[in-house]
């Protein structure tokens, strides 16, 4: 990407308001193509009638979904509203992109299991960790040693989607997998120190509050990529976490060998811990509260992937039968 003084300056105030990297990609990439769209006029010249116009494109003739065409919407907002101070209203003439009205895929606790147990460590006890805690793929990443709680038997998300804080649950049954999953972190910390490293990647703004954190066990990574890299803002070795990709790639593998017909993501398993545990007669604002949903229609949707059987209705047709 050119590093046009613009986009630098936009991607500074993305730094400075701690979006990650994959959104800063993302935004970039949004309002490089808007500026593209009209022919490389600055944006400052634009305004509303430019950004319907750039919205109707993608939704009409390029066809995008909803959530890519609201991405770039976001982008676009984001943009005029710190670099410009300019807050956007959307003219009516805009055409929006339908959302399809779908239900989120969920699996049985048999089929989750299946799939889990397809795989090998560390994706085994990571996607286990995705189905127990109902984390999200980037929270499960972003986990560093220090918040595991085997005392209070709770998992610490730390600036969560929304950058929210929340405590989930620690399955039991995860514990001392867990316990040998930090042993093996801390093995690998020791041969970085003992190397010169053993610095973790920390926020630049975590690293003037706490200057020792970096090289200290607490704050490593709690699944840790295999190598060292630069740390993309300030240019240290570090050692940063296992890539997304990676953990796409297995759970790939895991649901071609399970058999399984459903489309499985990541999130899949996020959607199956919060069915199952309303299944299991739990309390749809602790359901809430363990996935950090702040708003209770969110978390409702579970409660239509539930149907009947959540409320013990009976279809008429069942009780003429006397199923």
């Amino acid at each position: 990407m050119g590093h046009s003084p613009f986009m630098e300056n936009v991607r500074q105030i993305l730094r400075t308001k701690h979006y990650s990297i994959q959104t800063e990609k993302a935004y970039l990439t949004w309002i490089k193509r808007f500026i593209l769209f009209h022919k490389k006029r600055h944006p400052g010249e634009m305004g509303e009638q430019e950004v319907s116009a750039f919205l109707t494109h993608l939704a009409v003739e390029r066809q995008v979904t909803a959530s890519t065409q609201n991405l770039a919407l976001c982008a676009i907002v984001f943009m005029y509203k710190h670099v410009f101070k300019k807050e956007l209203t959307l003219l009516d003439n805009t055409i929006r992109a339908k959302a399809p009205k779908r239900l989120p895929t969920v699996l049985s606790n048999q089929e989750a299991m299946l799939i889990i147990n397809q795989m090998k460590e560390p994706y085994h006890l990571m996607f286990s960790m995705l189905y127990g805690c109902g984390l999200r793929k980037a929270e499960l990443l972003a986990l560093r040693v220090k918040d595991i709680d085997f005392e209070l038997g709770s998992v610490f998300v730390f600036r969560g989607k929304g950058s929210k804080d929340r405590t989930t649950m620690l399955p039991v049954s995860l514990v001392e997998r867990l316990r040998r999953q930090v042993e093996r972190v801390e093995q690998i910390h020791q041969k970085d120190i003992v190397e010169g490293e053993g610095r973790t990647s920390l926020p630049p703004s975590l690293i003037r509050k706490y200057p020792s954190a970096i090289t200290q066990i607490k704050w490593q990574y709690l699944f840790p990529s295999r190598n060292r890299c630069i740390h993309p803002y300030d240019g240290y070795v570090c050692r940063h976490h296992i890539h997304w990709s990676a953990l796409a790639k297995a759970l790939r593998k895991a649901v071609l060998s399970s058999g399984i017909k459903k489309h499985v993501t990541a999130h899949t398993f996020r959607h199956s811990f919060a069915t199952q545990l309303l299944l299991s007669g739990a309390d749809i604002r602790t359901v809430q509260e363990l996935l950090g949903h702040s708003d209770l229609r969110t978390t409702q949707i579970y409660t239509h992937v539930i149907g009947q059987h959540s409320s013990g209705a009976r279809s008429p047709v069942d009780q003429v039968l006397g199923i």
